[in-house]
């Protein structure tokens, strides 16, 4: 069954409606999938509540649906990640968030490190580039029958973004140089890990100063192996591990 996002305000339980106004949802409901009044459809507030929701109303600009049955979201781990994301060149970001979204990121924070190379020329680039990114995020949560759609934030500095460490149980920055400690080992000296932030570089990875920087706010440096990862692929392995040690891959 084919999932839908839409604000809560469009959802009035005490009636038992639904209200589908986004025009490009209903170009897809009307025109892609040729559904009709009377076929039903998943609906998801975006708060971890969805809805089994039955057409009564189709029209080119409104759609109306009966709630049939209502339920939290199954589909969302136990743990919230935030990804402090490197803006890597080319479409790379692209697939960053789409592949960290179907695992189950909460957050995606672009940054700005030394090696960064994709500068980006002021506040109206930055937001329109983030507009694009939070609508890829928004179809793979569609996708993959999430519960949340993982906000995607606009860029930050690397000094900012390590100040927001603080807010996390545990944040982790992936170094090349580092063979002692890996995510194992740290996932199983933490207790109560609800919050986790990864930091990942872009091409070419990060600084040792940073390194430096990070690890002064707490941010703990680990191993992903002894082979060098690309910057779209180092985000897609911390969080599969966390995902795995903490969260809800692999079942029981």
């Amino acid at each position: 069954m084919n999932r839908f996002f839409v604000d809560k305000q469009n959802i009035v339980e005490d009636r038992h409606q639904i209200f589908i106004d986004d025009q490009d949802d209903i170009k897809h409901i009307e025109k892609v999938l040729r559904l009709k009044k009377g076929d039903c459809i998943e609906i998801c507030d975006g708060q971890n509540m969805e809805y089994i929701a039955q057409i009564i109303v189709l029209t080119k600009k409104r759609i109306e649906l009966k709630i049939l049955e209502k339920g939290t979201a199954k589909t969302e781990p136990p743990i919230q990640v935030t990804l402090f994301q490197g803006i890597p060149k080319a479409g790379k970001m692209d697939v960053i968030i789409q592949k960290c979204t179907e695992l189950g990121i909460r957050n995606i924070v672009p940054m700005m490190t030394e090696r960064t190379v994709v500068q980006l020329k002021d506040q109206k680039a930055e937001e329109k580039k983030v507009e694009r990114w939070q609508k890829i995020a928004d179809e793979a949560a569609k996708q993959c029958k999430r519960g949340v759609i993982p906000q995607i934030g606009l860029p930050k500095a690397f000094e900012e973004a390590v100040g927001d460490a603080r807010e996390f149980d545990l944040s982790v920055i992936p170094y090349e140089k580092e063979g002692a400690f890996g995510l194992k080992h740290v996932t199983e000296t933490k207790q109560s890990l609800k919050k986790i932030a990864i930091f990942i570089g872009p091409e070419g990875g990060f600084e040792e100063q940073e390194i430096v920087r990070a690890s002064k706010a707490g941010i703990i440096p680990v191993t992903l192996g002894p082979r060098i990862l690309r910057t779209e692929t180092a985000g897609f392995v911390a969080l599969s591990i966390l995902m795995y040690a903490l969260g809800d891959l692999g079942g029981i």
